[in-house]
Parts: C-alpha cells; structure tokens; sequence
C-alpha cells in the first residue's frame, strides 16, 4: 500500500480511530526494536554497526534473557564493540523489557563503571518513554538512579558500591585493570572475594543474569576461577561461553561461534567485513605490535602462564642468534604429525653445526591435514637441501612414510620439486616416554647452549615459554623441535626417543613397497652409496 492510500484511508476516519492505528503502528515498531540488543541499538543510532560477531554476542544476550542460562562470558579483542554492546546496550535493553528490574555494572574503576551508568542514563532520557521508561524525580546521580516503573541502574566499581542493592542482572566489565593487575595473586583474590562476598549475594532469585566481558590476562582471573568451579555449559556446567578469537582457532578453541575456519580473521568494526585482506592485515599488525603474551591474552582469549614453563623467555631470547657464521653438517627436516587436520602439525627444519650445536631454522607449523604437512615438509626438506626427515611413529610409521613420499613424488609431477631431486631418507622415530620427559631434556640442551635459534620464533617460543607438565598435550611445535634435536643429537636422547628398525622390505609390486624402495634408494644416491 502507498503512501497516498494510507493518507487517503486517513483522511475518512474519525481522530479516535486515527490515533489508535498509528499508536498500534509505534507499538509494532517498538516490539521489532526490542528483539534483541543489536537490533535496538542499530534501530536507534543510525551511526551503529552491528557487525557479524556483534550479532553473536546479541544472540546470546537474548539467550540470557529468555532463561536458556543465567550465566554468560563472552571473550573477544578489545575495540571490537563488545562493551558498548554488551555494558551499554544490554542494559538499556533489558530493562525496555523489565523495567521494574534492577541493574549492576561494575568494573575495575568508579570512572569506567560510572561512564557506562551515564550512557545507559541517556539512553533512557532520549527513547526510553516509549517503553515506558522514566527517571524517578529527584533521582539523577550518574553511578545510581531509579526507574518510575520501579527499577534502576547502580554503576560502581568491583569491591564497593552494591551493599544493599538488590540485583536483577549483573554485568561485570573488565574485572582486572591490567596484567600487572590480574597477575598479582592479592589483587585476584580481592576480585574473587568481591565477587563469593558481594556480586552473589545481591542476586535475586526471582530472577538474575550475570555476563561478563574481559581480557583474559591469567588463568586464575576472574573468568578463570569462575569457568574452573563452575564449568562450561556444554560440559555440563553453568556458564554459557562465547569465545571469538581475533584469528579463528577451532582446532584449538572448539567450533567457532561465527563458523569461521582456523586463521580466518575476526570482523571489526571499522573495517568492512567482506575486506578479508584488511581484516587480516589489521590483526597481523596488532599482533606484529604486541608481546607474544599480550598477543594470547588480549586478542585470541587465551591467557599463557609465564610461571612454571620448562624454558624461560630470558633464555628463549638468549639463544636467539641470526648472525654467526656456521658450516651445516647435516640438514633435517622433524615433524610431529596432525591427524585429520584437526590440530597443529608441528614441521621444524635446522641443521647440526659445525660448532656441535642444534640451529633451528624454519617453522613451518600449523593446522593441517596429513596430505598438507607431507606436503609442507617435502617443500622444506627441497628448500633446505635436508638429507633426513623424522617423523613420529606414533602418527604410524607406514602412514606416515607413504603421506610423505606420495607428497614427494606429487610436487616432482607438478614440477615443484625437479624430477632428478633426491628424496631424503624418512626416519620414523618412536617415543618411549611421556611429554615432559622428552622435552625436559631438550630443555636442557637450551640452557646448556646446545641449541640455537636462527632469528626469532614467536609461535614455537611461545609453546616452550608456556607449556607446563600439567598440560594434557604438548604443543606440536614443541614435539617437532623435540624430535629435531634427539635426532641430530642423539647423545641428548637418553632413552626417550628410539629410531625405528628399517622394515622388511615389502612386497615391490605394491605401492608402499614402491614408495619406501625408492626412497630408500634415493636417499643411498644421495649419500654416494
């Protein structure tokens, strides 16, 4: 119906009639506002964005509010709009829902908290008669104010502030000022204490909600505790969590909530979403631009301790050497596995020195499927002129060694590699012992200046740097770096890598037979035998 129609049909009804179909008209509008926080805020701020992961985050508010869960984290960089949405927008949203509940938003600091109460202040000022949403005369202070409709808003810092307030729906925003903050075990606890003693006990039981958004600066912080004795949702526990990584991680983090595929980058604000290059060339440069730690924490949600670790980042640093001219002795390429490509193959390159020492030289890892770290080594081991490649036999040695030689003979077919370029000889090897016992003795070689860094690695830094014995799985950074030293090294082995017996030659009419004959007869050329 146009325009002309509706003022025609207008014009011959009475103003009684006129004003209820345009007073139903403004309820339908403001009932479609009101479906979630995103649509709300994009509904009355045209400047709004409401970007993919954004509607995520809107989701799982509406989520909170309709009683799917009563507790909600959410994880994400900072500047990607996950507090305007989720510590101003929500709260104004909500209590159009329920304008006789009463709100919480605390913070590390009065200033934060008090700017939050401030917007949501005018937020209800500007639109909020529509909803039916009115201060209480008289009721005006920025951190706390009533509602005629018998609710209210209490912005206040963490540890002051809502004694005797009672509270519909908590929201807690950035509980830790910094990581200096979040590292100081006083100053957790404080938070933790805070929240068993204060943030609990003012919860309603009529009805409560709690979400919080933070930076994850330590596995002991605010989150932490509360995930580690509560539990995730589905896991059976009680928080809903929704993780968003700056770079997408579900080999690492579970499905991702945007369905994005490992290294696809997170949307932001600022940058249209469809700019795929831009987008990763933003986070390459925030993460170019901060310490491997700060890069874990603020942006991918995902806190490294730097305590306990079997090497230190001062060494780490130490053994770092780009300049020093060194003869290889033998070139090898060590990888650990991935299987289905459902976790991170780890494939190092070095070489042994002629000054007895260990270089490690590139880092080829990432998720990836068996058909592509085969790939991804046979391409090293040409590059670097490797005359070995150890690969872990618990992956299964026959599997292993017919991934990497079908690689082989595949980039010679393509003309990658040139058909008269030798294989390297493929030496599975067996680990005896558990995760730390391998890798404690490499650790070792490190501190005793065995082992060398040829520039620096930040991801393989950063697995040795943080990973502790209490970890369910060693990273495969760590596995491959491990490999590669027990192999160029073998008196650093003692006992926890052994190198498999060279197989019964199988039958030459088949094609494991045909691969692993000609591999072995390259690499016998190679040598000159």
């Amino acid at each position: 119906m146009t325009a002309g129609l509706v003022i025609d049909e207008l014009e011959h009804l009475d103003d009684v009639e006129v004003y209820a179909r345009l007073q139903a008209a403004q309820e339908a509008v403001g009932r479609d506002l009101v479906r979630d926080p995103a649509t709300l805020a994009r509904g009355l701020d045209a400047k709004y964005r409401p970007r993919p992961h954004l509607t995520v985050i809107s989701e799982a508010l509406v989520g909170l509010e309709r009683g799917d869960y009563n507790r909600l984290m959410i994880f994400t960089p900072s500047q990607v709009g996950k507090s305007t949405m989720v510590a101003e927008w929500f709260p104004f949203w909500w209590l159009c829902l329920h304008g006789e509940d009463r709100v919480a938003v605390t913070s590390y600091s009065d200033d934060l908290a008090i700017r939050r109460g401030k917007t949501i202040r005018r937020y209800i000022a500007e639109h909020g008669r529509e909803w039916g949403l009115e201060l209480l005369a008289g009721s005006g202070a920025a951190h706390d104010y009533e509602l005629t409709a018998g609710g209210g808003v209490r912005s206040v810092s963490i540890g002051s502030g809502i004694t005797g307030f009672d509270v519909n729906v908590l929201v807690v925003d950035d509980p830790h000022k910094d990581r200096a903050d979040a590292e100081s075990p006083a100053s957790r606890q404080n938070v933790h204490d805070w929240w068993s003693s204060a943030g609990l006990r003012r919860l309603q039981p009529d009805r409560n909600a709690v979400v919080g958004i933070q930076t994850r600066w330590h596995p002991d912080d605010w989150a932490g505790r509360r995930l580690e004795e509560e539990g995730r949702l589905e896991e059976g526990g009680r928080w809903k969590v929704v993780h968003l990584p700056a770079i997408a991680n579900p080999s690492k983090f579970g499905p991702d909530p945007l369905g994005r595929e490992n290294g696809d980058p997170l949307p932001h604000p600022k940058i249209p979403t469809r700019n795929r290059r831009k987008l990763l060339a933003w986070w390459a440069e925030v993460k170019a631009t901060s310490s491997v730690r700060d890069w874990h924490a603020m942006a991918q949600g995902d806190p490294q301790p730097s305590e306990g670790a079997l090497v230190s980042r001062d060494l780490l640093r130490m053994i770092r050497d780009p300049g020093l001219e060194v003869e290889p002795q033998k070139v090898a390429v060590a990888i650990d596995p991935s299987g289905g490509g459902r976790d991170t193959a780890g494939v190092i390159g070095g070489f042994l020195g002629d000054d007895k020492r260990v270089w490690i030289t590139h880092d080829r890892s990432g998720p990836m499927s068996s058909a592509e770290w085969s790939t991804t080594a046979c391409l090293l081991a040409y590059e670097t002129n490797a005359s070995v490649i150890y690969v872990e036999w618990n992956f299964g040695r026959d599997m292993a060694v017919l991934a990497l030689t079908t690689s082989w003979e595949t980039l010679q077919r393509e003309g990658v590699i040139p058909p008269t370029a030798l294989m390297p000889l493929i030496d599975p090897v067996r680990a005896k012992q558990g995760k730390l016992l391998r890798a404690a003795p490499v650790a070792q070689q490190m501190v005793q200046d065995r082992v060398r860094l040829r520039g620096a690695f930040t991801d393989l830094e950063n697995e040795w740097a943080t990973w502790q014995d209490t970890d369910p799985d060693s990273p495969g950074r760590i596995d491959a770096s491990v490999i590669l030293v027990y192999g160029l090294i073998p008196e650093a082995n003692k006992g926890a890598i052994v190198h498999a017996p060279r197989p019964l030659a199988p039958s030459p009419t088949s094609g494991l037979g045909r691969s692993m004959t000609q591999a072995g007869s390259m690499y016998g050329r190679r040598l000159g035998k």
